[in-house]
């Protein structure tokens, strides 16, 4: 169990991980690493959910996608382009060294499907991982911050589903205090 212990407290690490493509874009104080992977898996369940696939597995695979981060940083795709991306399936192997069997088989299998993106659930955790990007950006970009627009146009090429595709375009349509001034009783 201790392997398993040392991964809670490096996985931790990524609450700590800043995304780095946002301080390309001027954004002093991004969020972090973890705050992206929450809001992407729940983004992966309701992507998963509207395509007719298995939220809980497409949420699972996208709490996972980011661990590999703990051991390589986020690197943004400038960077990416000179050092590469990462292998994050060779950095599950190291993380699950010492794990119960079953557990390292488990955490493997996770990032083998999300990396590969051959079932619906990992197609549905992808287009969370853009999706989520793209919502960031829209929250920046109405926090004051100019230079997110390629982060946008970026995230909505990649995407593959076409419950995200519609899901993008509403969001693009949709401020992202409306659903205050909603709640709210107010009208725009």
């Amino acid at each position: 169990m201790n392997s398993v212990a040392n991964f809670l407290f490096e996985a931790g690490t990524l609450k700590n991980h800043k995304r780095t493509g946002w301080w390309i874009a001027g954004v002093k104080d991004p969020e972090s690493v973890a705050e992206h992977s929450w809001r992407a898996a729940l983004l992966a369940s309701i992507i998963a959910e509207l395509e007719g696939a298995d939220p809980a597995k497409a949420a699972l695979l996208s709490v996972w996608h980011d661990t590999g981060e703990t051991r390589t940083g986020d690197l943004a795709h400038i960077s990416q382009k000179y050092v590469g991306k990462g292998d994050a399936e060779r950095i599950a192997a190291d993380q699950s060294l010492g794990m119960p069997a079953g557990l390292g088989a488990l955490m493997r299998s996770i990032i083998g499907e999300y990396e590969a993106r051959e079932t619906t659930e990992a197609i549905c955790a992808g287009d969370a991982d853009k999706l989520e990007c793209l919502v960031q950006a829209l929250e920046y970009r109405d926090q004051g911050h100019v230079n997110v627009d390629r982060w946008i146009t970026n995230s909505r090429q990649r995407i593959r589903t076409e419950s995200a595709k519609r899901l993008a375009e509403e969001l693009l349509r949709t401020g992202s205090l409306t659903w205050l001034r909603n709640a709210m009783g107010e009208t725009e």
